[in-house]
C-alpha cells in the first residue's frame, strides 16, 4: 500500500510502498476512505515532540472495515468507522474510572516479539499514535475505532476522529461547560473552532474566538462564536473590558507558551483555563501566583478527555442534524502525494483542514 512516511525529523515525508500485516484476534484492517492533516503531525515532523523513527504518520481519519481478527466483537467487516488514537485497553485502572483517553496500556499494541504491523523493505515501520492514517489502510486494535452510521459523510467523519473530538470534548468534558457560561477560544484552526462550536452546542452564553488572522472572523462565527478578537499583547485587556472581569472558561489552541499565559490571564475569579495546544517540549510558562487567590485553575485536555465510542456517534447524530458544523472546515481536499503541501499551507495559519480523501 502507499504511505507516507517520516524517516528524518525536519524533512518532507516520503511516499512510499508499505507493507501491512494480517489482523491479529484483537485487531481490525480498515481502508482508509480520509484523513484529516492535524497541526501534531507537524509537531512530530519539526521535532517539538520526540518519536522513534522511521513511521507513517496521521492519525485523524476515518474509513471502512475489511477484515478483523478473531476475538473482535466491536465492529465487524463492512462498517463505517472512526478512529481515535486514544486507543483504550478496558480493565485498567484509567478505563475502569471512566478516563478511558487516558489508558496507556500496552495491551492495545502488538508485543516487541511479535512481527510489526507496519513494514518496508528496509525493516519495521513504526505505528504512529496507534493508527497511521497517512496509508491506504490501516491495522489497528478494535478498541481505537468506533462503528457509525453509514449515511455519515467519510471525510467530515475523519475529522471528528481528532480535532472535533478534542475541541468539542474539552468544551463540555474537561471544563464542563453550562448554558450561559462565558468562554474565549485562542486559536481558530480545527481544533479552536470546534472548541468554538462546542461552547455553542453547549448553551455558552458568550462565545469569544480570538485569533492573528482577520480572515477567521466569519468563519468562526458561523461556528458559533458571538465575538471575534484578534490576537496580540493586547488580548487579555479586551476581553476582561468585554466581559467586565473575564470570562468562566478559556481554551489554548495553539500550543504557545505566551497564548496559555494568556488564556489564564483572562479568567474571571473562579475560572478554568484549558490547555488543549501541544506547547512544545521543554517550554515553560509564568503565572502570577497571587491569582490563585481568585480559585482560578489551569489544566491540561487530552483528546477532549472523550469516551470516544460513546461520543463519535453522539457527534455524528449532531452533525446530522445541523448542529456539528463541519463542511466549512473543511479548507481543501487533496490526494496522499499532496501531503507536504498541506503542511506548508497549515504554517500560514490561513486553512483550518486540509483532508486527503483516498478515492478521489
Amino acid at each position: 500500500m502507499k504511505a507516507a512516511v517520516l524517516r528524518e525529523v525536519g524533512k518532507p515525508l516520503q511516499i512510499e510502498d508499505v507493507q501491512i500485516s494480517k489482523p491479529g484476534p484483537h485487531e481490525v484492517l480498515i481502508r482508509t476512505a480520509a484523513a484529516g492533516v492535524c497541526h501534531s503531525d507537524l509537531h512530530f515532523m519539526e521535532g517539538k515532540y520526540p518519536y522513534p523513527l522511521p513511521a507513517v504518520l496521521g492519525h485523524e481519519s476515518a474509513g471502512v472495515v475489511e477484515a478483523i481478527g478473531s476475538e473482535v466483537r466491536t465492529v465487524k467487516v463492512g462498517d463505517h468507522v472512526i478512529t481515535c488514537l486514544s486507543a483504550f485497553c478496558g480493565h485498567c485502572e484509567y478505563c475502569l474510572t471512566g478516563h478511558m483517553s487516558l489508558c496507556v496500556s500496552p495491551d492495545t499494541k502488538r508485543d516487541q516479539e511479535a512481527e510489526p504491523r507496519l513494514t518496508s523493505p528496509t525493516g519495521p515501520m513504526m505505528q504512529y499514535l496507534n493508527l497511521s492514517s497517512f496509508a491506504e489502510h490501516m491495522l489497528i486494535h478494535e478498541h481505537a475505532c468506533v462503528s457509525i452510521r453509514k449515511d455519515m459523510p467519510l471525510d467530515r467523519a475523519a475529522l471528528i476522529g481528532c480535532g472535533v473530538m478534542t475541541g468539542v470534548g474539552a468544551v463540555i468534558h474537561t471544563s464542563n461547560v453550562r448554558p450561559g457560561d462565558t468562554v474565549a477560544v485562542i486559536g481558530c484552526g480545527g481544533v479552536g473552532l470546534a472548541a468554538v462550536n462546542g461552547a455553542a452546542m453547549a448553551g455558552a452564553g458568550r462565545v469569544i474566538a480570538i485569533d492573528m488572522s482577520p480572515g477567521k472572523e466569519n468563519l468562526a462565527k458561523s461556528m458559533g462564536a458571538t465575538d471575534f478578537v484578534l490576537g496580540g499583547d493586547d488580548v487579555v485587556k479586551q476581553v476582561m473590558e468585554m466581559t467586565k472581569g473575564g470570562v468562566q472558561h478559556s481554551f489554548e489552541a495553539i500550543g504557545l507558551s505566551k497564548t496559555a499565559e494568556q488564556s489564564f490571564n483572562m479568567l474571571r475569579r473562579g475560572g478554568t483555563a484549558n490547555i488543549i495546544g501541544m506547547i512544545p517540549v521543554g517550554q515553560t510558562i509564568s503565572l502570577m501566583g497571587a491569582a490563585f487567590l481568585g480559585e482560578k485553575r489551569i489544566q491540561g485536555s487530552l483528546m477532549g478527555s472523550n469516551r470516544f465510542p460513546v461520543d463519535m456517534p453522539r457527534l455524528v447524530d449532531a452533525y446530522m442534524a445541523g448542529k456539528l458544523h463541519l463542511d466549512d472546515m473543511i479548507s481543501r481536499r487533496i490526494r496522499l502525494d499532496q501531503v507536504n503541501e498541506a503542511f506548508e499551507e497549515m504554517k500560514t495559519g490561513a486553512v483550518a483542514r486540509s483532508v486527503i480523501v483516498f478515492d478521489a
